[in-house]
C-alpha cells in the first residue's frame, strides 16, 4: 500500500515557471516551395552533412531561441556539397530522374536529462552533425518508393492512401511512414502527392542518438515540403512527436523539438506544454564525447521502454490520490508537481512518504486506486504493458524529479558561467548515470564499462543517453585532454573486440552544437 506522510504546503519555484512563461517564442513557418533507422542505417562519419550558408543571426543568450532565425530552405551549389551531389547521381541511377529537393535531419545527443520529457519535465540536449538526408522528387501517382543508400535496408513501396505500420518488427521505413501518416491526418489530404525517396543516413542505428526520429521528422518536412503545405517548426515537431507513436513507442517529444529547433553553436533547454527552445551556452573549455557500447536497443520492439512510461504514469496516479487530487485526469509527474504548487525538492520527500521502494504488483495499484484488475488494463495500462505484473513506481519517481532538478541546475551553471563550471556540470552528468542505473534501471554491463573507462581516461562527467539498454554514452571532457581521452578509450573498449573495433569509425567522436531541419534546393 501506500507510504503514509503529512504532505506540505509551500509554495516554492514558481518565479522560474513565470519568467520562463514571459519569454514568447516565435515560430518560424517552413515555407512550401515548389518542389524546390531497424532504424536507420549509419554511414561513415566522414560523409559531412550538406555545409548550408552560415545563418544571419542568432537566437538570444539565455533567452527563448527565435524560431525565425534560421531560414529552412536553402539554395546549394552541389558541386561544392559532394554528399548531394553523390546522393544525387545516385538517386538518377535509381529512379532514372532527378530529385527536385533535399531534406536534413539532424539526430541528437542528450546532455542531462533522461527519460523525463515524457513526464512533462524540461530536458537539455543538442543537435550533432550526423543525420538524415532524403532526396525527394513528387511524381504524378499515388506512391511513395522509398529506398536507402545502404544496401543492408531493402527497398520498399507503398500507396500513399494505404499506410500501414508494422509496430511488431519496425522497418526502417515505417519511421517514414510515421511522419508521412502525421502529415496527411493534421491536413486531411484526400489525394496526397506521391514521392520516390532516396535516403542516405550518417547516424549509428539503435545508438540511442536518435535516429528514428530524425527519420520520422525528416519524413514529415519532406511530405510537407512534396504536398505544398506550411506549417511552423513548432508545429511540426509536435506532429512528428505523436506520429512516431504510431509505431507504438510512448515518446515524450525531446528527439524532434530538437531536430527542428537546434540551431549551430547552442545546446537546448526544451520545455513543453507549450513547446519552447531556449539557448544554452556551453563551455567553451571542455568537449562532448559520443562513444558507442556497440550494443543495439531497437526501442519500439523491446519492452523496457514502455514499461517505464507507464510506471511513471502509475506514480502519478497513486501520488495524485494519496494527495486528494483528481488522479483519474493526471498522467505526468509534472502534473502533481504543478497542481500540489511545490518544488521538486518536497516532491521528492513526497516520493518517499507516499511510494514503497518495493516494487507494486497490479492487485495493489488496484487496491490503492479503488479499482478493478479489468479497468487498470482497459483505462491505464497501455496496450504493450498489458500482461505487465509488477511495477516500480518509488524508483521511476524519485529518478524523474531528481534528473529534472539537475536539468534546471546544469542549465543555471552554463548561464552563470562560474569558474569551476566545467567541475560542476560533470558531477551533475555523473549524478545523472548513477541514477540512471540505479533507480531507472536503463543502463546495461557494457555502458557501465565504458562509462567507467571514460572516467577513468580524464572526462569530468560521463553518462549513457538516450533510452539506455545500450547505446552510447556521452562524456564531457577538458579540451586539452580530447586527443589522449580518444586514444586511451580506443584502446580501452575497442581495440580488445573485434566487433567493436569494425564499428570504431563511426562510435567514438567528439561533437558539437548543430543546426536543426533543412530543406536544400539545388541553386
Amino acid at each position: 500500500m501506500y507510504r503514509r506522510g503529512r504532505g506540505r504546503d509551500r509554495d516554492q519555484d514558481r518565479s522560474r515557471s513565470r519568467a520562463r512563461e514571459e519569454e514568447e517564442e516565435e515560430e518560424e513557418a517552413v515555407p512550401a516551395a515548389p518542389p524546390p533507422g531497424r532504424l536507420v542505417p549509419a554511414r561513415p562519419v566522414t560523409a559531412s552533412p550538406p555545409k548550408p550558408p552560415p545563418a544571419s543571426s542568432r537566437g538570444r543568450r539565455g533567452g527563448a531561441a527565435m524560431a525565425g532565425d534560421a531560414p529552412s530552405s536553402l539554395p546549394v551549389q552541389l558541386v561544392e556539397q559532394p554528399r548531394l551531389l553523390k546522393l544525387k547521381e545516385s538517386f538518377i541511377a535509381k529512379f532514372g530522374s532527378a530529385p527536385k529537393f533535399y531534406v536534413r535531419a539532424p539526430g541528437r545527443v542528450n546532455l542531462i536529462g533522461e527519460h523525463i520529457d515524457y513526464c512533462g519535465y524540461a530536458v537539455l540536449p543538442m543537435a550533432i552533425e550526423q543525420d538524415i538526408l532524403i532526396a525527394v522528387e513528387p511524381v504524378n501517382n499515388d506512391v511513395v518508393q522509398l529506398a536507402n543508400t545502404n544496401s543492408l535496408y531493402l527497398d520498399f513501396s507503398t500507396s500513399v492512401n494505404d499506410i500501414q505500420i508494422n509496430k511488431t518488427k519496425p522497418q526502417w521505413h515505417n519511421y517514414f511512414l510515421c511522419g508521412l501518416k502525421g502529415i496527411q491526418e493534421h491536413f486531411g489530404l484526400n489525394n496526397p502527392t506521391g514521392m520516390n525517396c532516396l535516403l542516405d543516413g550518417t547516424i549509428p542505428p539503435s545508438s540511442g542518438l536518435s535516429s528514428s526520429s530524425a527519420l520520422v521528422c525528416c519524413a514529415g518536412l519532406v511530405t510537407l515540403r512534396a504536398n505544398g503545405k506550411t506549417l511552423s517548426k513548432v508545429e511540426l515537431a509536435e506532429i512528428c512527436t505523436k506520429s512516431e507513436r504510431y509505431i507504438g513507442t510512448e515518446g515524450g517529444g525531446m528527439d524532434q523539438s530538437i531536430s527542428f529547433l537546434a540551431e549551430e553553436g547552442t545546446a537546448k533547454l526544451i520545455e513543453f506544454s507549450p513547446l519552447r527552445a531556449t539557448d544554452v551556452r556551453l563551455p567553451s573549455g571542455a568537449a562532448f564525447v559520443i562513444a558507442n557500447s556497440c550494443v543495439e536497443m531497437n526501442k519500439a520492439a523491446t519492452s523496457h521502454y514502455n514499461i517505464r512510461v507507464m510506471e511513471c504514469r502509475l506514480a502519478t496516479k497513486l501520488l495524485s490520490k494519496s494527495k486528494g487530487l483528481d488522479w483519474k485526469k493526471m498522467l505526468r509527474l509534472q502534473d502533481v508537481q504543478a497542481k500540489l504548487g511545490v518544488s521538486l525538492e518536497e516532491m521528492l520527500t513526497i516520493v518517499e512518504e507516499v511510494l514503497h521502494p518495493e516494487p507494486y504488483s497490479t492487485e495493489e495499484i488496484c487496491k490503492c486506486l479503488g479499482i478493478s484488475l479489468e479497468d487498470l488494463r482497459s483505462q491505464i495500462l497501455s496496450q504493450n504493458t498489458q500482461d505487465v505484473s509488477t511495477f516500480k513506481l518509488h524508483q521511476r519517481a524519485k529518478h524523474v524529479y531528481s534528473e529534472a532538478a539537475r536539468v534546471l541546475e546544469f542549465k543555471k551553471i552554463c548561464n552563470e558561467a562560474p569558474a569551476n563550471a566545467i567541475q560542476l556540470l560533470g558531477e551533475l552528468m555523473n549524478q545523472s548515470y548513477i541514477s540512471c542505473r540505479e533507480m531507472y534501471e536503463c543502463s546495461c554491463p557494457e555502458l557501465d564499462r565504458l562509462v567507467d573507462i571514460c572516467l577513468q581516461f580524464g572526462a569530468v562527467g560521463s553518462r549513457l543517453t538516450g533510452a539506455g539498454w545500450g547505446g552510447c554514452t556521452v562524456s564531457m571532457v577538458p579540451t586539452d585532454k580530447l586527443n589522449t581521452f580518444l586514444k586511451n578509450v580506443k584502446k580501452a573498449y575497442y581495440q580488445n573486440d573485434v566487433q567493436r573495433l569494425a564499428l570504431e569509425n563511426n562510435s567514438l567522436f567528439a561533437t558539437k552544437p548543430g543546426r536543426g531541419a533543412l530543406v536544400f534546393v539545388e541553386a
